[in-house]
């Protein structure tokens, strides 16, 4: 069985184009294009990332090329402004770059490619140095694993952990990456606990429940008796 990808090392590219701080605009679109890319990490001194060079950055030069905006877009697009006069990469790109680390997982990744709306994240070491990148597309590979290669984590490392010490009463069926579990819990109460154990496992698409079992009434512990005050 091939190892599941857990975290972003597992899925980046490490062949990654970036440029420096000096480089010129047109250096930056030619790269963009020869490499058919849409950003571009902006690297310092051995290698550290200081920034991210993107075709947004890249717009505001084409868009005020042949008008002066008015004084009121000015205000509005002040940002925007300063990009269309800038000429090298380390005037153009957003900074502090969004970064990620190989060890993150790719759950993490992917809320950080959400929240930022970006399409790609440097991943870099600790010390900031670039050792790869990632993109939406590498986060989807897991969806390419194969239903027994997701079946058998699932026996393994989920059912497997609920029936330690003795012949599990819970079987996993996998097709296009859906997961069914089928069969009996001594406790039901452990049903969503085990459903949220599958669905974490990589290139599972979703889960269905087909388990039973008897209702476990836990009872709380009774309060300590207070006596008197004296």
């Amino acid at each position: 069985m091939k190892d599941t990808p857990h975290t972003v090392s597992d899925v980046m590219t490490q062949t990654v184009v970036a440029v420096s701080r000096a480089a010129p605009f047109k250096e930056i679109a030619k790269t963009l294009a020869q490499w058919k890319v849409s950003a571009l990490p902006v690297l310092e001194g051995e290698g550290r990332v200081v920034g991210v060079v993107s075709e947004a950055d890249l717009l505001p030069k084409q868009e005020f090329k042949d008008r002066d905006p008015s004084r009121l877009e000015q205000m509005r697009h002040l940002d925007e402004l300063v990009k269309a006069g800038a000429g090298t990469a380390g005037e153009l790109m957003s900074t502090p770059a969004v970064t990620v680390h190989g060890d993150a997982t790719l759950a993490e990744a992917a809320r950080a490619m959400a929240h930022q709306r970006v399409k790609r994240l440097p991943v870099v070491d600790g010390e900031g140095k670039l050792v790869g990148i990632v993109s939406r597309s590498d986060l989807l590979k897991v969806y390419l694993r194969d239903d027994e290669d997701i079946a058998d984590e699932v026996r393994r490392e989920v059912i497997g952990h609920f029936f330690r010490h003795r012949a599990p009463t819970v079987e996993a069926h996998v097709k296009e990456g859906v997961v069914t579990l089928t069969g009996t819990l001594h406790d039901t109460a452990l049903v969503p606990v085990m459903a949220r154990l599958v669905r974490a496992v990589e290139g599972v698409v979703n889960v269905e429940l087909r388990l039973s079992g008897p209702v476990v009434r836990h009872r709380l512990p009774e309060p300590p008796v207070v006596g008197p005050q004296f």
